[in-house]
Formats: C-alpha cells, sequence, structure tokens
C-alpha cells in the first residue's frame, strides 16, 4: 500500500472576533497587514499542528475576485484579461513566508503547501456566463498559469508539493458551453508551467460527472472527489480509465458540508444549534468520527486500491463555526487515516 497523503482544500474559520467584511476591507485596502498576516499565519500553523501533510494556504478571499481583481485590474495586465508576470501574485502565500520559516525552524523541514488556484472556466463563467469566447477562455488560462509559475518560482521556506485548479462548475453549471477539446486545452494552458515541474497538479470538482476531461488533459494526474458527503459519486469513475492515463484521485472522507450536519442535530434536538450552541460538538464527536472517517477510506480504497494519493475533507472548512472545532475535524481526518493504515500494516 502506498503512503496516503492528507490535504485539505483551503477555507478555513475567522477567529471570532473577526467578520468577513472586515477582511475583505484589509484585503483591498492594505491598511491593517500586521492582523491580516496574523490571521492567515495563525490559519496555517492550525492546518499544521492538527496533522495536515500538505496544507492549503488559508482562503479567506472570494475565489473568483482573488484573482479577477488582478487580472481586471489594468496597471497588472499586459493586454486584455493577460496579466503580467510580476503582477501574477498570491498574496497569501507570500504573508506564509513567516510561519513557515518558523515551521522550519522549529521542526528542521520545510512545510508542503497545497496551491489552489480558480480555473479558467470558473473565471470565465463569473464574468461572460453562458457565451463561448474561447480566445477569452484561453488568455485566461495563460493568466492562471502565470499565477502558478509565480507561486512555485517564489516559494523559499515552503515546499509546494501541489497545485489544484478548482473547477467546480464543471458537472454542476448548464451555463457551460464550451466543447471538452476546448476545457482541455485551456486547462492544459493553465497548468502548462506546473506539468512540468515536480508538482502534482489536480483538478477539485464538485460533481465527478466529467472527471474524463481531467483524465484527458495531459498536466492534470490528480482528480479530487468530494465522495464523503456522496458516497455515489465514486460509481461515476472508472478505475480502468485512471489506469490507462496514469491518473489518481483525492479523496473526501469527511464531511464539510455544515449546513446539512446542523440540520440533523436540528432534528434531533428540537433547536436551533447555530443558536443553541452546546450540540455543536457533536457533530466531531458522535457524527465524523475518526472511525466513520477510516470506514469511508476503507470503503474507496476497497475500489480504487493505489489509485488513491490525497485524502481530506470533502471541501473548505470556511462555514464552520469556529477555529476550534475546523481543527478537531482535521484531527479526527488525521486519527481516522491511522487507524486504516494500521489496520493494513498489521
Amino acid at each position: 500500500m502506498t503512503d496516503l497523503i492528507f490535504d485539505d482544500i483551503g477555507s478555513f474559520p475567522l477567529p471570532e472576533d473577526v467578520t468577513k467584511e472586515w477582511m475583505a476591507n484589509a484585503f483591498s485596502k492594505r491598511d491593517s497587514d500586521e492582523q491580516l498576516f496574523n490571521i492567515i499565519g495563525s490559519a496555517f500553523k492550525q492546518k499544521l499542528d492538527a496533522g495536515v501533510q500538505v496544507a492549503t494556504y488559508p482562503q479567506f478571499q472570494d475565489m473568483n475576485e482573488q484573482f479577477l481583481s488582478i487580472i481586471k485590474d489594468p496597471k497588472c495586465v499586459e493586454e486584455p484579461f493577460k496579466v503580467k508576470e510580476d503582477s501574477a501574485r498570491i498574496l497569501e502565500l507570500d504573508i506564509l513566508e513567516k510561519t513557515a520559516a518558523q515551521y522550519k525552524e522549529e521542526t528542521g523541514n520545510k512545510p508542503d503547501v497545497r496551491v489552489c488556484v480558480t480555473g479558467p472556466l470558473e473565471l470565465y463563467l463569473k464574468d461572460f456566463g453562458g457565451t463561448q469566447y474561447t480566445d477569452i477562455l484561453d488568455t485566461l488560462a495563460v493568466s492562471i498559469d502565470r499565477f502558478i509559475s509565480k507561486a512555485i518560482k517564489s516559494a523559499k521556506n515552503f515546499t509546494i508539493r501541489t497545485i489544484s485548479i478548482d473547477e467546480p462548475s464543471i458537472g454542476i453549471n448548464p451555463q457551460v458551453m464550451f466543447e471538452d477539446a476546448e476545457l482541455v486545452k485551456a486547462l492544459s494552458l493553465s497548468t502548462a508551467y506546473a506539468g512540468k515541474q515536480d508538482v502534482d497538479v489536480e483538478i477539485h470538482l464538485h460533481s465527478p460527472l466529467h472527471y474524463k476531461i481531467a483524465c484527458d488533459t495531459p498536466n492534470i494526474n490528480v482528480i479530487g472527489v468530494e465522495s464523503a458527503a456522496n458516497p455515489s459519486y465514486l460509481d461515476l469513475i472508472d478505475k480502468k480509465v485512471l489506469e490507462d492515463t496514469d491518473s489518481f484521485l483525492r479523496v473526501g472522507i469527511a464531511r464539510t458540508d455544515i449546513f446539512n450536519l446542523v440540520s440533523v442535530l436540528n432534528e434531533k434536538y428540537n433547536t436551533n444549534v447555530w443558536k443553541d450552541t452546546q450540540y455543536l460538538p457533536e457533530i466531531v464527536t458522535k457524527m465524523e468520527t475518526p472511525e466513520i472517517i477510516a470506514k469511508r477510506l476503507e470503503d474507496a480504497y476497497s475500489i480504487f486500491g493505489d489509485r488513491i494519493k490525497y485524502v481530506g475533507p470533502d471541501c473548505g472548512v470556511g462555514s464552520w463555526p469556529t477555529q476550534e472545532i475546523a481543527c478537531q475535524l482535521l484531527n479526527n481526518v488525521e486519527e481516522g487515516i491511522s487507524i486504516f493504515q494500521n489496520k493494513h500494516l498489521s
């Protein structure tokens, strides 16, 4: 059995005294950098302390505006939608350098980082909806490639282990008008640099209905599946297709659909758990336990075996009520992986 890699998707709860509005202003105005940097650095360290092996930089920005705000800034582009290479910076990665340096000093090792970038189709749909301008899609893809290139070249105190292209609309959004071949081309353009580096290139899908698009993209070798909340998603994937294209899976083994989880508690206790918060801990003490997480991993492994390379929560935990309960979920995932591995090593 090959070693499984524990990663996370990215988003994380804010500290209790910080609002989304404050964060948006801090990112746009850059007048509270010390506090902003501390929040991001602290969240990243919490992920590492919870056992995440390849942690995604903490995502507190809107996934589209994080990149579009730069791509659409006249000062940052060399032509419409094509970002200048020097402007293609992911601020959060710059911020992580200090936290990563401290981690390196304490442990002797650089932390491994997963870099999540919004895919070209998702950015296109945000601005152009159900249209079909392939030249603009491809230009956005080139911009994404430049963000990735800049990230890999600039990393000093951490090692970028995984590049993840976030494309939640593929397989879900009826506005997608592009042919599969056009999407493969755009995804190839957006991962051109990463495909030549010693990194895994993942696509994060919310539905695996069209996972073969990723298999047909030469630079993408990992397909993320949100299978904890939707186990039937694994039925849509053919192991032979993965083998034939040398593709691997990133399997979700812990649910992150917090609103559905809370609704179960609301019904169980006939209350509003968001207000009557005494029951919230049950999510990680009785529902998403290490044993349940290990069972999900066992079920997935029985189907795909060593075609599974990464495991972790389904999606981000930005909507979870507190950082503490989010960290407990990550701890449970680590323990669930250990339960699974110990069973197969014994």
